[in-house]
């Protein structure tokens, strides 16, 4: 007989109440998982959009004024620095979620990078703020992605440790409900500082680090101090920790290859929305033409965002089923950029067009994310590893996706033209796509 006390009972046999809990203390987070309680949800809502003010706010609207004081007639060295900060977040994702599923601390394991990650990101900001150069704002900024990044990971781990499955789905939701407020009010919030270089920065930073230290401060976690991990951590072992056997784990890896295709659909139809639109609404084609346009059309798209998060959310929870929700969100974008290819210079039809796409990403954002939990592997051990590694598939998107539009939207035009419409018939078909593997591949989920 084994004297681990989480070892798992003989077939026939059952534990008691003591036992079971026994059982859920031999590992960091517990193999049991209980509703989690009102507070928790609310903690996690505050940290998660002061998380997002303070990192979305510098992309929208503050690193544009720096780059454009710093290099007035090189502006588009912004897409470099935002780039190169991608791409380390994306190698520095799985990296601390390797080293936060294996932290022992009394304060649990994800809770002290939750709160460094932001303190990080505060001097990532500051720097920023005061960089003198291109290249200094570029360390800056990759400073700055790091700590909030590993912030909001941090945030989504926890979820992972401590949401039942009957939770998943309505907590995705209020999530992916915050991701599409938070930017706005960080934007706002930084416009509101435009000719201060420090408090155009700082004081979203502010709001982030206020957040953080509300989660961290009234969310306890299991202390992880007496946890045992197997084996010895090595830099072999980090290395072969960025990827994982999609033979092993075939569930992940499908959802991983839709939610990859998803978002570069999402990614390619919405690159060069505003230019789109000005093709279509304005008779010399230019942005400035129809801002106010834009915005209607914006606002529109994130309130339908925000709303699709949170009905597909708290119905999947509800019906118990998650498949059909990002199949019938697939087709619901689909069905929305088809309309915006040809909708030609009709506004109605347009904002119909971006009301669909808008739902149907609302549906697919939270659906997904619990599904994601759903199908995650070593979810009591390595969870960090493979939320990092599936943060890859938004990643490579961003990246990829406005690389593969600029030659695409040249494609059979001549002149200023520009072939938009294209890209929208691309995504309608990677997003159906995307949906289709998800209903017919991902098993284990209902």
């Amino acid at each position: 007989m084994s004297d681990n006390p989480s070892a798992s009972a003989a077939p026939g046999t059952s534990t008691s109440p003591a036992q079971q809990a026994l059982a859920a203390e031999a590992t960091p987070t517990g193999s049991i998982r209980t509703a989690v309680p009102r507070k928790y949800i609310v903690f996690l809502l505050v940290g998660m959009f002061g998380a997002y003010v303070a990192l979305v706010a510098p992309i929208g609207l503050s690193l544009s004024l720096r780059v454009q004081e710093l290099v007035p007639a090189n502006v588009e060295v912004l897409g470099y620095v935002l780039g190169i900060g991608a791409i380390v977040t994306t190698i520095t994702g799985p990296l601390i979620g390797i080293w936060s599923d294996r932290t022992r601390s009394r304060f649990g394991r994800r809770r002290p990078f939750a709160l460094g990650g932001a303190v990080l990101g505060i001097v990532g900001l500051v720097i920023v703020a005061v960089a003198s150069d291109i290249p200094v704002l570029a360390v800056g900024w990759v400073i700055t992605s790091v700590g909030w990044s590993a912030t909001m990971n941090s945030l989504l781990q926890s979820q992972a440790d401590r949401l039942p499955e009957s939770q998943y789905g309505r907590v995705a939701g209020l999530t992916g409900f915050i991701q599409m407020v938070a930017p706005v009010v960080g934007v706002g919030v930084a416009s509101s500082f435009i000719g201060n270089n420090y408090l155009v920065f700082l004081v979203p930073g502010a709001v982030g680090l206020l957040g953080i230290l509300c989660w961290t401060l009234f969310v306890s976690e299991r202390d992880s101090r007496t946890a045992e991990f197997s084996g010895t951590l090595t830099v072999r072992g980090l290395v072969s920790g960025l990827v994982f056997n999609p033979k092993r784990y075939p569930d992940f890896a499908w959802n991983w290859l839709a939610r990859l295709l998803f978002m570069i659909g999402v990614t390619l139809s919405t690159t060069f929305m505003s230019l789109f639109m000005a093709s279509r609404l304005s008779a010399g084609g230019q942005v400035s033409e129809i801002g106010g346009l834009i915005v209607i059309g914006s606002l529109i798209n994130l309130v339908l965002t925000g709303l699709g998060a949170l009905l597909g959310g708290f119905l999947s929870d509800r019906l118990r089923r998650r498949r059909i929700f990002v199949l019938g969100s697939g087709l619901m974008y689909t069905v929305g950029a088809l309309v915006l290819a040809f909708a030609g210079s009709n506004f109605l039809v347009l904002m119909i067009g971006l009301g669909l796409t808008g739902v149907g990403l609302g549906i697919f954002s939270s659906v997904d994310q619990a599904i994601v939990l759903n199908v995650l592997p070593e979810k009591d051990l390595n969870a960090g590893r493979f939320l990092g590694i599936n943060g890859y598939s938004t990643s490579i998107a961003q990246a990829l996706a406005p690389l593969v539009a600029a030659p695409l939207v040249l494609i059979g035009v001549s002149g200023d033209e520009k072939n938009y419409g294209l890209l929208f018939l691309i995504a309608a078909v990677l997003t159906v796509i995307a949906g289709v593997i998800v209903q017919t591949k991902v098993k284990s989920v209902r």
